[in-house]
């Protein structure tokens, strides 16, 4: 499973005229009830970063993805995707919150693949990732389904086409779900855990495709996951994440060999003795 289909993931390239980094957080703080999920957070990730959010359950992680896939709103703060803010809009010199065509526009910048498929279950496989460039990006039946043949042969589904999710194993699920999501030709992806539902021996092959992307493709990731391997490997840069905030960052040689917060030292001691 290698990508050799490059312009079916021109999407993917950043913007030539891109100014600032490829997604911003300022001060966002989203918060449920007391409990403080994001806690006045600032970072930035870079046009074709591969950055991986690693932190104990509950920190967090999951939520930075959720706000940015506009599943969760924040409840103060900026985000900015390729120079535009998602959730805000400039009038008379003044931001303001955005309507809702203005987050849709901008949301289309990114895609998501989450820990549990997501599959529409009375769809076949092709139907699955053929919707979405049909109905969001307005490409004809045939177009779409072209491109989610090339997609599904790419990730090595090239027979599962006519079959539907029920007929297939966790890890071609998930492998439906990552050619759905790049089917909309994203900027940015969005990655939640997405082996943590897998039985053991499955996991390789959905980091394998994981891995083809972030090698071959300019594609900007953020990746929250507990396989630090898979973390050390393909991470240009590595954010510990506890308690709605940032507790470190750095390369993943250095955030794996000499971490220095305690409590990222702690953290990876627990999760590293696990394995």
């Amino acid at each position: 499973m290698s990508i050799r289909d490059p312009d079916l993931l021109a999407g993917t390239r950043p913007p030539s005229d891109l100014v600032g980094p490829m997604v911003r957080f300022d001060g966002v703080t989203k918060a449920f009830g007391d409990n403080v999920v994001l806690d006045h957070l600032d970072f930035d990730v870079s046009a074709g970063e591969k950055l991986v959010i690693i932190g104990p359950s509950g920190s967090g992680k999951t939520t930075i993805l959720r706000v940015l896939m506009t599943l969760e709103r924040p409840d103060d703060g900026v985000i900015e995707v390729a120079d535009e803010y998602l959730y805000h809009e400039e009038k008379g010199g003044k931001l303001v919150p955005a309507s809702e065509r203005h987050i849709r526009r901008v949301r289309q910048h990114i895609g998501m693949v989450f820990q549990h498929f997501h599959l529409f279950p009375h769809m076949t496989t092709l139907q699955n990732v053929a919707f979405a460039p049909n109905k969001v990006l307005g490409l004809s039946r045939d177009e779409a389904n072209e491109r989610a043949t090339r997609l599904l042969k790419m990730y090595g589904l090239g027979d599962k086409l006519d079959q539907h999710p029920a007929q297939l194993s966790g890890g071609q699920k998930q492998r439906v779900a990552i050619a759905r999501a790049c089917a909309l030709q994203p900027q940015v992806m969005l990655f939640d855990e997405v082996t943590s539902a897998l039985d053991p021996e499955l996991v390789g092959e959905v980091l394998n495709v994981l891995r083809d992307l972030a090698t071959n493709t300019e594609m900007t990731m953020l990746i929250v996951t507990h396989e630090m391997g898979f973390a050390r490997e393909i991470g240009d840069r590595v954010v510990m994440f506890d308690q709605g905030r940032v507790v470190e960052a750095a390369p993943p040689a250095e955030m794996f060999s000499e971490p220095k917060e305690q409590r990222t030292q702690d953290f990876l001691r627990a999760v590293l003795d696990r394995t």
